[in-house]
């Protein structure tokens, strides 16, 4: 039985996972991640729903070739960037302080 390398002395992955410190880790990512994902995903699917149950409102001409498909077609992107821009600020605040905070906490084998 090899011993690897990567982990910290003392400290097991199975007590890092039950720490207090790595649920409130989690919670706070899910609390994030999991209703941006579902709004995204309305967002998206609204798209093709309209697209196929619509079609006579996404052929809208908005302004000469450029009609409401086409906007909510490249509007996917922007809010695919806007919500990727998003995630990396509240990471950069919220998430990383937390988890860099863990890390520490792991590789000194004190967990609370």
């Amino acid at each position: 039985m090899s011993t690897n390398p990567t982990r910290p002395s003392g400290t097991t992955y199975e007590e890092v996972q039950a720490s207090e410190e790595f649920a409130t880790l989690r919670n706070r990512f899910r609390r994030f991640v999991f209703p941006l994902t579902g709004l995204f995903l309305v967002w998206y699917f609204l798209f093709v729903v309209l697209s196929a149950f619509a079609p006579d409102f996404m052929g809208t001409k908005v302004l000469g070739n450029i009609n409401v498909g086409l906007i909510f077609g490249l509007l996917q992107f922007v809010s695919t960037f806007a919500i990727t821009m998003y995630y990396v600020r509240w990471a950069d605040r919220e998430f990383d302080p937390t988890a860099d905070a863990l890390r520490a906490h792991m590789e000194s084998g004190e967990l609370r």
